[in-house]
């Protein structure tokens, strides 16, 4: 049971004054942008990487081991304190928050669907499906809430861990290595279909293909079990309940607690758990290199965002340095979905096919984008959001939102010291 609206929870303290948009927190900003940009990084390794050897195939595992998991992570997190951030707002201004997120999250599940089905990019939905169970434990307290955030990053490897235990109990060793077989041979054969289509050079297969994919995942019960990022939400919505955003220079001591725990994490997942011996329960191996989904090697995200936070707060140059990047990060739908579009059209067989080595992944990512910094640039001088974040914006309020920028209702787009 959560407690009722008009409850704030233990440790809660609400914002003196509305938090309006002149009033934006320029780190969620940049750290959107970052998050973008790592994005474009890790899925020019994976879509578009070629196979090297040699000192060249460092790059790639910078990317694997540093940035692939992180980014997506950051996003993740961004999203749990945009959440609360909206929340505030609701309640300054003693709106219902149920009927406005719901269409919120109707809009964002809209975009994902495209995204996933003609780009073959799928967090968007998934947050989307998360966001649902932030409404029923907003008001919950902090221990409460980090209870949830533990239970939901466990769930599926203790689960599977189980499963695995309980095959071999009552099958054997042989009888739990079929049945493991078994039960992935459907979702692998999707995904091979899944993969052949994007090689071939027809657009038409390749989205059958990826519509027969999310009814495959959309049937499966472990898909609507909370996952981490349920996680990554909750954290979000605690970094800025306890003020790790309003009141940075506030809460030192807490910001290098969690970049403690994301560095710790990320060591032990690589130089630990990576080497579990192998073990003589079939499926027993991913639970427990997996840290049981609680010492993990995306938990540096937190390291990341951390260090961005204290950079801004303590070196107040590095915000106009880091301007361009927030730009981007204001616009981080329209440009998520740029993205995912132009990085499906340069690696499908349907469009370019490009392959690339790993020597140029960092240029190919900096042109891409910097393309959107210069979009974003460009359209945040002229209009007060991205174009689809004023389609969401006015999807969710139900009529067409004021589209040009006000001297009284935007900050400027590159801000001065």
């Amino acid at each position: 049971m959560h407690a009722p609206p008009d409850v704030a929870p233990r440790g809660y303290a609400a914002p003196a004054e509305p938090v309006e948009l002149r009033e934006r927190l320029d780190a969620l900003d940049v750290l959107r942008g970052l998050a973008l940009l790592g994005m474009i990084l890790v899925h020019f390794h994976q879509k578009m990487g070629l196979p090297v050897t040699g000192a060249e195939d460092l790059i790639g595992w910078v990317v694997w081991v540093g940035v692939e998991q992180k980014s997506w992570g950051t996003f993740a997190f961004l999203f749990g304190v945009g959440f609360a951030v909206l929340l505030r707002r609701l309640d300054a201004r003693h709106t219902p928050v149920v009927p406005f997120y719901l269409r919120r999250l109707a809009g964002l599940a809209a975009f994902g669907l495209v995204a996933e089905l003609c780009f073959g990019f799928h967090v968007l939905l998934e947050y989307a499906i998360w966001g649902v169970p932030l409404l029923l434990v907003r008001r919950w307290s902090t221990g409460r809430l980090l209870l949830l955030a533990g239970v939901a990053a466990s769930i599926h490897p203790v689960g599977a861990a189980v499963d695995s235990l309980h095959a071999w109990w009552t099958l054997g060793p042989d009888g739990a290595a079929a049945a493991a077989h078994a039960a992935g041979r459907e979702g692998a054969a999707l995904g091979q279909a899944r993969h052949a289509a994007e090689l071939q050079a027809s657009y038409l297969a390749l989205l059958r293909a990826r519509v027969a994919s999310l009814r495959w995942n959309l049937a499966q019960p472990g898909y609507w079990v909370p996952d981490v990022n349920l996680t990554l939400f909750i954290i979000g919505l605690l970094a800025l309940r306890h003020g790790v955003f309003d009141a940075p220079r506030r809460h030192v001591r807490l910001i290098v607690g969690w970049m403690s725990f994301g560095v710790v994490s990320w060591a032990v997942a690589w130089l630990l758990l990576r080497r579990v011996p192998e073990l003589p329960v079939p499926g027993l191996q991913w639970p427990l290199s997996y840290g049981l989904g609680l010492v993990q090697d995306q938990w540096l995200c937190f390291t990341y965002i951390g260090a961005v936070v204290l950079l801004l707060a303590f070196r107040p140059a590095w915000r106009a340095r880091l301007a361009p990047v927030g730009l981007a990060g204001r616009m981080a739908l329209t440009n998520y979905m740029l993205q995912a579009a132009a990085l499906d059209v340069l690696a499908s067989g349907y469009g370019l096919g490009l392959r690339v080595r790993p020597l140029l992944y960092v240029p190919a990512t900096a042109l891409l984008f910097g393309a959107e910094v210069a979009l974003s640039r460009w359209w945040l001088a002229r209009y007060a959001f991205g174009p689809l974040e004023w389609v969401w914006r006015s999807a969710t309020y139900g009529r067409a939102q004021p589209m040009r920028r006000t001297a009284e209702a935007l900050v400027p787009p590159v801000p001065a010291r």
